[in-house]
C-alpha cells in the first residue's frame, strides 16, 4: 500500500495526455484514493478490534487488488478515480491491522520501538522507491502497468496471511459509530473538495463556501458528540496527551511535506525538463537511498535515546530541502536538484518511527488498533491536503503553458513544505519535554483505567 501511493505519481503526466486531464484532474487521482483511505482507517481499526485482525486484513487485501486491476482498464478519469477509491476501501483495512499486529506482539517498549521501525522502514522504502518503480513501469509499458504490480503481491499477501498471521481480537472491542464516522467523512471530503476546486470555480462561490461550511459544522459537532459517546470512533481523549497530540500533527506536516514534494517534482522533471518517466524516477533515487539508510536508523534511535533527536533533524532537513527548492528553474542544475532530493529524502526517513512509536505507547492494548488508525490517519489526511493545497497554490500561478510557468508557479509550494518541517522541529522539541511526557502518563492511566493495560506498560505485581 505504501508503493502504490507514491507510484502513481510518475504516472501522471502519461495520465493527463492518455485521458486528457487538467492539473485538478490528476490531483484527485491521488487524493481519492488518500481521502477515502483517511476516512476510513479509524473504522477499519476499530472493526478488526471487533471481527478479527487476520479477516478483516484478508478482505482489505481482496478488495485492494480488485481495485488495482479495475484501474488498469479504467476508461477515462471519472472510472479511474472511482476504482481508485475502491483500491483505498481494501488499503483502509491493511495499514491499521498490521499495526496493531505489532503493538500486541511486542509489549515490550525498546522491542515494540525497534519493530516500528522496521515496519516504518519498509513502508517509507516503499514509498520511496514508488517513483523509481513506476516510472521503469509506464516505460515499458503503458500507466496502466503501475496497477498491474499490485496484483502478484496482493495474492501472494494472502497466502501468506493464511499461513504465518493468527487470528486476534481485541478482548472488549468496540461497538460501530456511524454517526462519527459520517461526520469524518464529510469534513474530509469537502475539505479537500473545496481546496482542490476552489481556484477554478472561485474562492467565493456559493459551492466553494458552502463546502468549507459543512467542514466545519462536520468538526464542531464531531468533538461532541464523539465526547459524549461511551465507545467513540475517535478517542478524543487520547489528544490529552500532547505526545500523541503533537504526533498527529507532525504526521500531518509531514506527510503534506512528501505529498507536495512527489506532486510539484513529477510535473516539473516531466512537463519542464522533459525527461521520461523512467528517468523522473531515477531523479528521486537520492531521496530513496536516504529514507533506505535513515528510516531503520530512526527507528533504533527512538528504541535507546527517544523521539526527539529524529524530530528535530527530520524537521531541519524538510525546512532546508524546501528552502532550496523555492529557488527553483527551468534550468537548475542536476547537482544542485540531487542535493535537494538528499536533503528532504533524510528528513522523511527519519519521522516516520517517532509518529508511531508516540502514538501507539501508552495506549491501552485492547484497542490498539484504533490508536494505530489514528496515526494512520494522519499521514493520510496530510498527504490529501498536501496534494490538494500546494496542487492549488501552483496551478493558480499557471499561465501560459506548464512547461514554461510552472517552475516559477511552484514556489509558493515550496515555501508551503518549509513550514510544514518548521511545524515538525518545533513540536518535536514541545512534545518531548518532561511536562508532555506527563500528561502522556495521565492520559495512560485514565486509558488503562477504561480499557484495558496500556501498550508497553507491565501488569502490575501482586
Amino acid at each position: 500500500m505504501g508503493l502504490d501511493n507514491t507510484v502513481v505519481n510518475v504516472a501522471l503526466p502519461s495520465i493527463r495526455r492518455d485521458l486528457h486531464t487538467s492539473v485538478s484532474g490528476l490531483q484527485w487521482t491521488i487524493d481519492a484514493y488518500t481521502l477515502v483511505l483517511a476516512s476510513l482507517l479509524m473504522l477499519s481499526g476499530a472493526t478488526a478490534d471487533r471481527v478479527g485482525r487476520r479477516r478483516v486484513f484478508q478482505a482489505g487485501l481482496v478488495l485492494f487488488t480488485l481495485g488495482s486491476l479495475l484501474c488498469s482498464v479504467a476508461p477515462s478519469l471519472g472510472w479511474l478515480v472511482v476504482f481508485r477509491m475502491l483500491q483505498a476501501v481494501g488499503g483502509s483495512m491493511l495499514n491499521p491491522v498490521a499495526m496493531s499486529i505489532i503493538a500486541n506482539t511486542f509489549p515490550e517498549p525498546r522491542e515494540r520501538a525497534r519493530a516500528i521501525g522496521i515496519w516504518g522502514g519498509v513502508i517509507g522504502i516503499s514509498m520511496a522507491l514508488g517513483p523509481v518503480i513506476g516510472g521503469a513501469l509506464v516505460d515499458s509499458g503503458s500507466w496502466r502497468t503501475i496497477f498491474w504490480i499490485n496484483l502478484p503481491v496482493g495474492l501472494a499477501a494472502l497466502g501468506l496471511t493464511a499461513v504465518f498471521v493468527p487470528e486476534s481480537k481485541a478482548a472488549h472491542p468496540r461497538r460501530p459509530d456511524p454517526v462519527g464516522q459520517l461526520l469524518v467523512l464529510a469534513a474530509l471530503a469537502s475539505l479537500t473538495y473545496a481546496i482542490i476546486e476552489g481556484g477554478a470555480r472561485g474562492w467565493t462561490s456559493p459551492l466553494i463556501l458552502g463546502l468549507f461550511a459543512v467542514t466545519a459544522a462536520a468538526v464542531i459537532g464531531l468533538v461532541p458528540y464523539e465526547r459524549s459517546r461511551f465507545e467513540p470512533l475517535l478517542e478524543v481523549r487520547f489528544f490529552r496527551s500532547v505526545p500523541f497530540s503533537g504526533a498527529t500533527v507532525i504526521a500531518v506536516s509531514a506527510f503534506a511535506a512528501l505529498g507536495g514534494f512527489l506532486f510539484l517534482n513529477t510535473i516539473y522533471l516531466q512537463e519542464v525538463r522533459g525527461l521520461s518517466p523512467l528517468h523522473a524516477g531515477m531523479y528521486t533515487l537520492p531521496m530513496a537511498a536516504m529514507t533506505v539508510v535513515f528510516a531503520p536508523l530512526s527507528g533504533r534511535i527512538v528504541g535507546s535515546r527517544g523521539a526527539q533527536l529524529p524530530l528535530v533533524v527530520a524537521g531541519c532537513a524538510l525546512i532546508a530541502s524546501s528552502l532550496l527548492l523555492t529557488r527553483l528553474s527551468a534550468t537548475s542544475s542536476v547537482g544542485w536538484l540531487l542535493m535537494t532530493y538528499v536533503v528532504f529524502g533524510a528528513g522523511f526517513g527519519l519521522v516516520n518511527a517517532p509518529i508511531t512509536n508516540t502514538a501507539v505507547s501508552g495506549m491501552p492494548r485492547a484497542q490498539a488498533g484504533v490508536a494505530a488508525a489514528i496515526a494512520s490517519t494522519s499521514r493520510q489526511v496530510g498527504q490529501s491536503l498536501g496534494v490538494a493545497v500546494v496542487g492549488a497554490v501552483a496551478t493558480a500561478g499557471i499561465h501560459g503553458e506548464l512547461r514554461t510557468s510552472f517552475a516559477t508557479a511552484s514556489h509558493p509550494g515550496w515555501w508551503i513544505t518549509a513550514g510544514c518541517g518548521a511545524v515538525v522541529l518545533l513540536l518535536g522539541l514541545a512534545t518531548t519535554t518532561g511536562w508532555a511526557k506527563d500528561t502522556a502518563a495521565r492520559v495512560a492511566a485514565g486509558a488503562a483505567g477504561g480499557g484495558g493495560r496500556p501498550v508497553g506498560v507491565p501488569a502490575p505485581v501482586g
